[in-house]
């Protein structure tokens, strides 16, 4: 009867699970699934005794030539506060030279970049010295180049026997000159220059003439790359004055902006030692009485924003140091002058001591003035 019981009771349990507390078998924790030890795609998954199940991050599979993002990436690592209590900048080590690499970085544009380095200044540059190393050079383009007229206009001048050449008429299409014959237009000899025009914005310090006895410094030195010909300062400004000043080999244009019966524009920048009285100020506006005569001035006014000792004025007259006279006549010292127009020209876009080549425009309305 033992043995039937026996065996019945093994058929009966042999279907059921064994239980925790039977001998040779481990307890199971609480809350927890058997799993395969097969590798899930997630990766391995591994349980320990009385822990929660947890993950190993995964192997980077590729799919479709790309790889698959991890979903259990590690956050990224946030910069604590030194125990010193001082925050971490970067910027200060830069300067110091403390980091790894304390090189700047390269800056394709600089700042400081050379003045007559620009691109379209190059390109005119070298079309001038192309132009300049022929040694022949067709009549037309001869008295063009020299800012006359244009090639159209001057064949009608030589047409009209208006030219001569060493001294001889000439009245033929399409002929050869050379650079060192002498060509004659309208009872006055003309070169071959291509016109050049080069605004400067002139710092303290310079004289705008080509030479000097003294040996002190001049403009010619900071528009010395600007032009392979000889530019001339268009009207002058003195050593202690700052602002616009036009060069170039244009005669005509010259005489014409210097000229006093063309009345050119000028506006000066005034700072004088002390404030100025508005009766002061209305007496300039009238007229002040000097060696010359009176010297008149088209406008006069305080600038907005700024102290009353400083004001813009407005003259046309070319009398040497006629801003700063004008002034002395009434008690005032002039302790900074700055000319910020000159007939259309502004020196906006041109740092102090750097300068730039005239546009075509720029140079069709000073012709037209």
């Amino acid at each position: 009867m033992s043995r039937e019981r026996n065996s019945g009771n093994r058929d009966n349990n042999a279907g059921r699970k064994p239980s925790g507390n039977s001998r040779g078998s481990k307890p199971a924790a609480r809350g927890n699934k058997s799993f395969d030890k097969k590798d899930s795609p997630f990766g391995k998954k591994k349980t320990v005794r009385g822990v929660k199940t947890s993950f190993t991050e995964p192997k980077e599979e590729k799919l479709f030539g790309k790889k698959e993002f991890k979903p259990y990436a590690t956050p990224e690592k946030k910069f604590s506060k030194p125990k010193s209590g001082k925050t971490f900048d970067a910027r200060d080590k830069y300067e110091k030279g403390d980091l790894k690499f304390p090189k700047k970085p390269y800056n394709k544009f600089d700042k400081d970049e050379d003045k007559a380095k620009s691109f379209v200044q190059r390109r005119r540059l070298e079309k001038l010295s192309k132009s300049d190393n022929k040694e022949t050079i067709r009549l037309n383009k001869y008295i063009a180049n020299s800012g006359i007229c244009s090639r159209r206009e001057a064949d009608d001048l030589i047409i009209q026997g208006l030219v001569e050449v060493n001294g001889k008429v000439v009245t033929e299409m399409g002929y050869q000159v050379q650079k060192t014959d002498r060509v004659v237009f309208d009872g006055q000899g003309i070169t071959p220059e291509k016109p050049v025009y080069v605004l400067l914005n002139k710092p303290k310090g310079y004289i705008s003439t080509t030479k000097d006895e003294k040996a002190r410094k001049t403009v010619m030195e900071l528009v010395a790359n600007a032009s392979p010909y000889r530019v001339f300062p268009v009207g002058r400004l003195d050593r202690s004055t700052t602002g616009v000043i036009l060069l170039t080999n244009d005669g005509h244009l010259t005489k014409k902006l210097t000229h006093p019966s063309f009345n050119m524009k000028k506006i000066y920048h005034v700072t004088l030692d002390r404030k100025l009285d508005r009766a002061d100020l209305n007496a300039i506006a009238e007229g002040i009485r000097l060696e010359e005569g009176v010297a008149e001035v088209d406008s006069i006014s305080y600038i907005d924003g700024k102290p009353k000792n400083e004001v813009g004025i407005e003259i046309h007259i070319g009398w040497n140091r006629v801003v700063r006279r004008i002034f002395q006549k009434l008690g005032y010292e002039v302790e900074a002058l700055d000319r910020v127009m000159f007939a259309v020209l502004t020196k906006k876009n041109i740092k102090r001591g750097h300068w730039r080549i005239l546009t075509e425009l720029e140079v069709n309305n000073l012709k037209m003035l």
